[in-house]
């Protein structure tokens, strides 16, 4: 039913949420905007992260990474990238990893990378929009952006601000019998972005004498709670002592193993929409 104007209610609906997006800079230009979330910390969603922009820039895509996990930040670590103040007349630059990818994370604005980060919500939330509008990130392909765990202030700030184009949820096998993972999804298709897949990360591990696979954390949930959801499963991350000594030494890009197949030919779809 339409009101004295002329306008719907879900007119104003679409009119406030677009009231909430936050411009880019002008010298920016992002295709794609991929949120990668889970439901807790600790289950190896930066790595996805990293990974993603990882296998995306090998297909020839430009990559980049806006971190927006704050107070935990691992990115600049993962590739290799101490500070970068750099900056010119058109703003904040980020910084490039070795093979290309873009980077911008508070931890490379800090004189000490070790110092807390004692912000409020609101203020975290405000540095997070900061870098989707002040930095230059150029021309970008895709962009993954590395959410805090949770359902929290930040999240829902992304979701509110930048334009989301999907997510990528990471769980653990544990954590596929809980709530903890239903509840990211849920906030996700509330806000109505797509849900593009789940990883499973330290699905299994792989014998040292024989090389068959272990499940160390029992049984892999994936196959099931993919169906259940109706959601696609884009890969299985094995628990391997030899990625985190690659991510630790800064050397992420490195990894050549493909865990995340389904992920690649899903978002070279989304370039094709």
């Amino acid at each position: 039913m339409a009101n004295g104007h002329g306008k719907k209610p879900e007119d104003f609906k679409k009119q406030m949420e677009d009231n909430f997006k936050v411009a880019p800079g002008e010298h920016t230009h992002v295709k794609k905007v991929i949120g990668i979330v889970s439901g807790k910390g600790g289950v190896g969603k930066s790595l996805v992260t990293g990974l993603s922009a990882v296998y995306m820039a090998r297909e020839g895509f430009k990559t980049a990474i806006l971190d927006a996990d704050i107070t935990g930040p691992s990115i600049p670590k993962m590739f290799g990238i101490g500070q970068a103040k750099n900056a010119d007349e058109t703003g904040l630059l980020p910084a490039e990893s070795e093979k290309g990818t873009k980077v911008m994370s508070l931890n490379m604005l800090m004189d000490n990378e070790t110092d807390p980060v004692i912000w409020r919500g609101p203020v975290i939330a405000g540095i997070v929009k900061q870098f989707w509008s002040d930095v230059n990130w150029g021309d970008v392909d895709f962009m993954f952006v590395d959410m805090p765990p949770g359902t929290g202030d930040v999240p829902l700030t992304v979701f509110q601000s930048l334009p989301v184009d999907g997510i990528i949820v990471v769980a653990t096998p544990q954590e596929l019998v809980g709530m903890i993972v239903e509840k990211a999804i849920n906030m996700a298709e509330m806000m109505k972005i797509p849900v593009l897949g789940i990883v499973e990360n330290m699905s299994y591990m792989n014998c040292p004498h024989c090389g068959k696979p272990i499940n160390i954390f029992g049984e892999s949930k994936i196959e099931s709670y993919a169906a259940s959801k109706g959601i696609n499963i884009l890969g299985r991350i094995p628990l391997d002592p030899a990625i985190s000594a690659l991510c630790d030494s800064g050397k992420i890009e490195e990894i050549n193993d493909d865990y995340l197949d389904s992920l690649k030919y899903i978002l070279k779809e989304m370039t094709e929409q």
